[in-house]
C-alpha cells in the first residue's frame, strides 16, 4: 500500500537473549528512513521483544526446529505463517539465526506465502528460499559475538546503524517500575542464579555462600528467579540476601537490574538483560556454548568458568561431565573477588 511505511518482518524466533541480542541489527533496520519494523518472536522471546527499541509490532509463532514447543509441524502451522504474511505484508523478511540453527524452515514457509524477498545466513544450499544468503565462515567469521553476527545479516539487506548508535544492546525506559524497587536498599548488586539449563547453572550453595560473603563485606544484595525458582532463589538468598524470587515480570527485572552496581549471573537471558540496561556483570559462563559468541555484550564484564573444560562446545543441557567442573571449580570467593573488582572499575 502506498500510504503506509516499508515494512520489514524480521525474525528471531527463539529465547530471551538471543531476541535482546537481535536489538541492535533490528535498530538498524528501523533506523532507515519511512521504514517500520515487525518482530517475529516465539513464545519464550516475545516478553523481550516488546521491550526492543524501534519495533513497531510483534507477532508469535512457536516454531519446533527453534525452540521446544508442544505443537506439530502441520498445516495449522502453515496457516499461522500465512495468516501473519497476509496482515503484515512485508516488503521483506530477514530471518536472524544462531549457527546451529537454520533460516530455511520459516523461510519455506514464507515464500509459500508469497514473500518475495528474504534475507538469512545458512551453510546449506538455499536456491529459492533466501534472496540473499550470507555464508558463515566465508561472509563473516563463525566466532564473532551475536549481536555483531546478526548486524552483519541486516547489513547484507542494506541496513547499518545510524550515526550515534553504538550498537549496544538497549530496552525502553520502564516508566512503571515494580513497587518492590523503592524499599529495596541503595547501591545494591543482583544475583540470579538460575538457568534455562542445569549444564549453565552455578551450583546453588556456592552461589549461597557468595551472597552471604557479599552481605558481610557490606553490599546488599538481591537475589531474583522465576516463580518456578521460588526455592532456589530462597536457598540462595539466605538470612542475608533480598529474596524476590518470583516477584518480577520481565519489566520488574529491567527496573531492578538496571538500579544494581552489578550483577552476577550464568549464561542466561537475564544476563544481556543487564547489559541492555548497562550494569557491570560477573559472568558465570558454562563451556558448553563458546563465550566469544554469547557472553555479555558490551559492558564491563568478568567471566569465571572453565572455558577449556571437556564439555567445551557441546551445547549440553545436561553436563556430560561428572561433577560439573567448569563451573563447580569456580570458589564462592573468586565471585566475590570479581564482584568488588567491578565496584572498583566502575565507582
Amino acid at each position: 500500500m502506498a500510504d503506509r511505511p516499508r515494512r520489514v518482518l524480521v525474525a528471531r524466533m527463539d529465547s530471551m537473549g538471543d531476541v535482546l541480542m537481535a536489538g541492535p541489527a533490528i535498530r538498524a533496520v528501523a533506523a532507515r528512513p519511512d521504514t517500520e519494523v515487525w518482530l517475529l518472536a516465539g513464545p519464550r522471546g516475545e516478553a523481550a521483544a516488546r521491550l526492543l527499541p524501534g519495533v513497531a509490532q510483534v507477532r508469535v509463532i512457536g516454531t519446533p526446529w527453534i525452540t521446544a514447543v508442544d505443537r506439530p509441524v502441520d498445516r495449522l502451522l502453515v496457516d499461522e505463517v500465512e495468516a501473519l504474511v497476509t496482515e503484515c505484508d512485508p516488503d521483506e523478511v530477514i530471518v536472524l539465526t544462531a549457527f546451529h540453527q537454520s533460516p530455511l524452515p520459516i523461510a519455506l514457509l514464507l515464500k509459500l506465502a508469497g514473500v518475495q524477498r528474504i534475507t538469512g545466513a545458512s551453510v546449506q544450499a538455499s536456491a529459492g528460499l533466501l534472496d540473499i544468503r550470507l555464508l558463515p565462515g566465508d561472509d563473516f567469521p563463525e566466532d564473532i559475538p551475536e549481536p555483531e553476527r546478526n548486524l552483519r545479516i541486516v547489513a547484507a539487506a542494506g541496513y547499518t546503524l545510524p550515526d550515534g548508535d553504538d550498537g549496544a544492546l538497549a530496552v525502553i525506559a520502564i516508566d512503571d517500575p515494580p513497587a518492590v524497587l523503592a524499599s529495596l536498599p541503595p547501591r545494591y548488586l543482583v544475583v540470579h542464579p538460575g538457568a534455562q539449563v542445569p549444564a549453565r547453572e552455578y551450583p546453588a550453595q556456592q552461589h549461597a555462600a557468595a551472597v552471604e560473603q557479599l552481605t558481610a563485606l557490606g553490599h546488599p544484595v538481591v537475589v531474583t528467579g522465576g516463580r518456578h525458582e521460588r526455592d532456589l532463589t530462597a536457598l540462595v538468598a539466605g538470612t542475608t540476601g533480598i529474596d524476590l524470587g518470583g516477584r518480577l515480570d520481565l519489566r520488574g527485572m529491567v527496573a531492578v537490574i538496571g538500579g544494581a552496581r552489578v550483577m552476577v549471573v550464568g549464561n542466561t537471558g537475564p544476563a544481556h538483560l543487564a547489559a541492555a540496561v548497562g550494569v557491570p556483570i560477573v559472568g558465570l559462563f558454562s563451556a558448553v556454548v563458546p563465550a566469544v559468541r554469547w557472553a555479555p555484550y558490551g559492558v564491563p564484564t568478568v567471566l569465571l568458568g572453565d572455558q577449556h573444560a571437556a564439555c567445551r562446545g557441546t551445547r549440553a543441557q545436561l553436563c556430560p561431565v561428572p561433577g560439573h567442573p567448569c563451573l563447580t571449580g569456580v570458589p564462592p570467593e573468586a565471585v566475590v573477588a570479581a564482584a568488588q573488582r567491578l565496584l572498583a572499575e566502575t565507582a
